[in-house]
């Protein structure tokens, strides 16, 4: 692909939001970032203080919440903002910790992940001068900002590639929780691979969880017992048990792949497992967000809807490694008919 996710800094330009407040529990894993010697900061965001609370996959999860602390870490680099993350080991944890962040005084506290839709909206009621922002979910609220992606958009293009490459004409998905933001990937992805290969039927399989490896492995070694080749998983930390799976499987012989989602999964698991990955730019959007604040432009109220033609979602530039040329100018052409308006992505 000609594109990259470097390009997604000129598609947040467009958010121009801020927040701040919430809490933890204190029975739940901290970590902290305030600087120190690692830090060339000009001082502006150095009286800032920005918290997170992860979803129940945890702050390292190879995916979607270790992309947000990645970005608050850069910004504490930029800054020499204070910057802290909760995790949240169940959804009973979500609102404690929000307070948590309200309480200590914290500028902005992100909530990451559709799960905590309802946690920030009775935050953000009863602490009307805390500022928050929520990834993957819509809060209808003044010191509220909410960021979601198109992630149908771009699992249609992961969707052509695993259409175009598989060997079996057998593909499986594999979800986390079965919530509307997961229905997305799925039913964006199923539209790709029937846009190429209109036979096939996807084996679609929801594990319940985002912190479950062992459910996603235990998914994966059905699927790849019964002859699917290529698995698009949509799981979170889930999703480290279907490359554990695939990478034992490659060792042994197999051509089994599987596609990565939200981070480049193949800087974490490697070119041999990793066929490509839905890139979704919440590093990206976290990261904008978090500074407009520390320079003074938070607009609460707000929800932005970042898809294809923002280039907020979309295959990583190390998909050539695994994709072929002809594949790749597929997805540039589907890519197109999409942004155009050619092609509209169903949502479920």
């Amino acid at each position: 692909m000609k594109k990259t996710f470097s390009f997604m800094l000129t598609l947040v330009l467009a958010i121009s939001l801020v927040l701040s407040g919430c809490g933890a529990d204190k029975n739940n894993n901290t970590g902290a970032n305030n600087g120190g010697e690692k830090v060339e900061s000009d001082g502006t965001g150095k009286d800032f203080k920005i918290g997170m609370v992860t979803d129940v996959g945890g702050v390292n999860d190879k995916s979607f919440n270790q992309s947000a602390w990645e970005a608050l870490q850069r910004v504490t680099a930029e800054t020499g903002a204070e910057t802290k993350f909760l995790e949240s080991k169940g959804e009973a944890d979500m609102e404690p910790n929000l307070n948590n962040f309200v309480r200590e005084g914290f500028n902005l506290t992100w909530g990451i992940g559709f799960l905590f839709t309802d946690a920030i909206t009775k935050v953000a009621s009863e602490n009307p001068d805390a500022k928050l922002a929520v990834i993957d979910a819509v809060v209808d609220a003044p010191n509220v900002t909410s960021v979601t992606f198109a992630e149908h958009e771009g699992s249609f293009l992961v969707g052509v590639v695993a259409g175009l490459m598989t060997k079996t004409d057998k593909i499986g998905f594999v979800g986390g929780m079965d919530i509307p933001v997961i229905k997305r990937f799925e039913a964006g992805f199923l539209a790709g691979v029937k846009a190429v290969k209109p036979d096939i039927k996807v084996n679609v399989v929801y594990t319940g969880a985002f912190d479950k490896p062992d459910l996603g492995k235990s998914a994966a070694a059905t699927m790849y017992n019964s002859g699917i080749d290529i698995i698009f998983h949509a799981s979170g930390g889930t999703g480290n048990g279907v490359f554990n799976e695939a990478a034992d499987r490659k060792k042994n012989g197999e051509d089994v792949w599987v596609i990565g989602v939200d981070k480049d999964q193949s800087l974490e698991f490697g070119d041999e497992v990793t066929l490509t990955s839905m890139m979704k730019g919440v590093e990206t959007a976290v990261h904008k967000v978090s500074k407009d604040l520390i320079a003074g432009n938070f607009e609460g109220g707000k929800v932005q809807e970042l898809g294809l033609k923002d280039d907020a979602v979309g295959l990583p530039e190390t998909s050539t490694k695994n994709v072929p040329k002809d594949v790749l100018e597929k997805v540039e052409e589907y890519k197109g008919k999409i942004i155009s308006g050619e092609i509209t992505v169903p949502t479920e």
